[in-house]
């Protein structure tokens, strides 16, 4: 595992040299032009997975025309949706075919055996938990809020930058004596009157993808800067889900929403006006097991593909 060296042409010459692939698979939103061109001068098969299309991006723009001479250097293109192959198919794109989004594979298998952390799992005790995760200074600002007004409940929040410098300004927003950090946790181990310490900052990074299982509901960051992170992580754990206002972009998000299964909020009053929703058992229930739902009838892209390089791949190699 690496990173990819600089798209020039010389590198791609070297690195294809070097490695020598039978298959190149690239994913999403990674389009390397000297790579792909390399690779398609070779007679390498070249896969773009779990590709989605937005009519702002380049290749649907006058001055697209070196970005769409790419896509034609792709032996198959897997998308997300239809919408996206309507879109190639407009500049002439034509093998380009629906496969979904590896990722739902990836956070359903995740659900079906999470990694188990005994320290959180006593610390949350019986309590209800909300799960933020990937959060920003501007989440963890209207998260105090929420802190706040919901005494009752319990907080696991993992911060997206974990700076100390970051992490004091995080909990200089919180109650005092009411946080604990996880390297303080594993340290030191569960303190007395454990019902005192409501808040656990997880300070380490690798944690998150499994600590949902812990939640009622989760938190989601980024929906107040560039973009959302990964919401389908709490989804797969059927947790109703909370972000910011910058989902758009996101097919996931858009999703989640239409099943009433997400709900973007714009500031700490929407914040808590969603939670006292969430609160109501029925509802939220009803809110995760449509989150679910989403993810677990989304799964199967990674079969597709490999159905496909089966037969059209290495069969013909």
């Amino acid at each position: 595992m690496f990173y990819l060296p600089l798209d020039t042409r010389r590198n791609a010459s070297q690195f294809v040299d070097i490695i020598n692939p039978k298959l190149a698979i690239f994913t999403k939103y990674e389009y390397w032009y000297h790579f792909f061109s390399e690779l398609n001068r070779r007679s390498i098969p070249l896969i773009v997975i779990s590709a989605i299309f937005r009519d702002d991006q380049i290749f649907f723009k006058w001055y697209g025309g070196l970005h769409r001479a790419m896509l034609r250097k792709v032996s198959r293109l897997f998308v997300q949706d239809a919408a996206s192959i309507s879109m190639l198919e407009n500049i002439g794109i034509t093998h380009a075919s629906i496969g979904g989004d590896t990722r739902f594979d990836r956070v359903a298998s995740n659900a079906r055996q999470p990694k188990d952390f005994q320290l959180v799992r006593e610390f949350c005790g019986s309590a209800n938990v909300l799960v933020a995760g990937s959060t920003w200074p501007e989440d963890e600002n209207i998260l105090s809020k929420a802190i706040e007004r919901f005494e009752e409940w319990k907080f696991i929040i993992a911060p997206h930058e974990i700076k100390p410098d970051k992490l004091k300004a995080f909990e200089s927003l919180l109650p005092a004596n009411t946080y604990l950090r996880y390297s303080e946790l594993k340290e030191n181990g569960l303190p007395d009157e454990t019902k005192k310490w409501r808040i656990l900052i997880i300070d380490n990074i690798g944690m998150l993808s499994s600590l949902y299982q812990y939640g009622q509901i989760a938190y989601i960051g980024g929906g107040f800067g560039v973009g959302i992170h990964n919401t389908l992580e709490a989804a797969a754990f059927g947790l109703p889900i909370i972000f910011g206002p910058n989902y758009k972009r996101f097919l996931e998000a858009k999703m989640l929403i239409a099943e009433n299964a997400a709900f973007s909020i714009k500031n700490k009053d929407e914040l808590l006006e969603v939670l006292n929703k969430l609160k109501e058992i029925d509802f939220r229930r009803e809110s995760g097991n449509a989150a679910k739902k989403l993810v677990l009838n989304n799964t199967g892209a990674t079969e597709a593909i490999f159905s496909y390089l089966d037969e059209y791949v290495f069969k013909r190699r």
